[in-house]
């Protein structure tokens, strides 16, 4: 099973592109230690020539382009990219679906409660219906294994909510477990997971983690109070929908506690522009390290 990050950043992006935050203007100024970073987007190979997009960024389009292993062959009009599998209907998970649309046949499974957001309430992912041949949208039951593009895929609640925009009488009829999940890929007695959005920390996701290979991790925020300090007012990291790196219950202090195989490899993903883990000389990345975690960067390629 192939496993490309081909994007690692939250939304916006590093550097984000109405942001003077102290990581953003170092890394336009193109200092050392400050990686460029689009949006957030992983894409996963277990049968040849065929890839699975978990999510769809907004960025999802050059980042395409920026691979080849995703070119169509000369003379074809045709992609790699069968199939999407999306964790939610966040707005940096599906916006990267309007680059899809031009006819090419293609598979979306997410929660019944995202493909309803998504179909019956937002006009814009019409378009994607209107395609010949049109898109086929697959719900994806929680907690039962099905088989997808040659692996086994298990969806699993993992807390979170329904984005802002989806309607008040939409969302009474919707499933909250529904709403953020987390994904686990086995493919040739390997797994990963993949995890880019952890509000609280649940049994579910211990059971996922515990013998995972390979997991990708919500590294979007390292402090509770990250956003309000640089903005100087808004919401804090869990009020959002992130569980913070460190601190009191972060994700450091779970993970310690959460055991993985002698092998495992346990990566930061979802960055956020003013997280201190972005500056790879910093007291931050050197404790995510020291800690037996990676931080993501586009491009990074795994092989389990």
């Amino acid at each position: 099973m192939k496993i490309k990050v081909l994007g690692s950043a939250a939304g916006g992006g590093f550097p984000q592109w109405n942001c003077g935050c102290s990581n953003c203007d170092r890394a336009r100024r193109g200092l050392s230690g400050f990686r460029p970073r689009t949006q957030a987007q992983v894409a996963v190979s277990a049968a040849p020539g065929s890839w699975i997009l978990l999510n769809a960024s907004p960025d999802l389009r050059q980042q395409i382009l920026a691979d080849p292993d995703f070119a169509p062959a000369p003379e074809t009009r045709a992609t790699p990219v069968s199939t999407v599998i999306l964790t939610s209907a966040d707005v940096d998970s599906v916006m990267g679906l309007l680059h899809l649309r031009e006819f090419q046949p293609l598979r979306i499974f997410a929660t019944p409660s995202v493909i309803r957001i998504l179909t019956e309430e937002n006009s814009l992912f019409r378009c994607l219906d209107r395609s010949a041949p049109p898109v086929q949208w697959e719900p994806l039951p929680l907690g039962r294994r099905i088989e997808i593009g040659g692996a086994t895929v298990t969806a699993g609640p993992i807390g979170g909510d329904f984005p802002d925009y989806a309607g008040q009488a939409l969302r009474r009829q919707l499933a909250p477990p529904e709403a953020v999940i987390c994904l686990e890929l086995v493919h040739g007695g390997r797994k990963f997971v993949f995890a880019p959005s952890i509000s609280s920390w649940s049994a579910g996701l211990i059971q996922f983690l515990k013998d995972s290979d390979l997991s990708m991790l919500d590294g979007t925020f390292w402090t509770e109070n990250e956003l309000i300090k640089v903005r100087g007012s808004g919401k804090t990291a869990r009020e959002i929908g992130h569980i913070p790196i460190s601190g009191a219950a972060g994700l450091f202090f779970h993970l310690a506690h959460t055991p993985r195989p002698p092998h495992g490899r346990r990566v930061l993903i979802h960055i956020n522009n003013t997280n201190p883990i972005l500056e790879e000389s910093s007291d931050a990345h050197r404790a995510v390290r020291d800690a037996g975690l990676e931080v993501a960067y586009d491009g990074m390629e795994f092989e389990l």
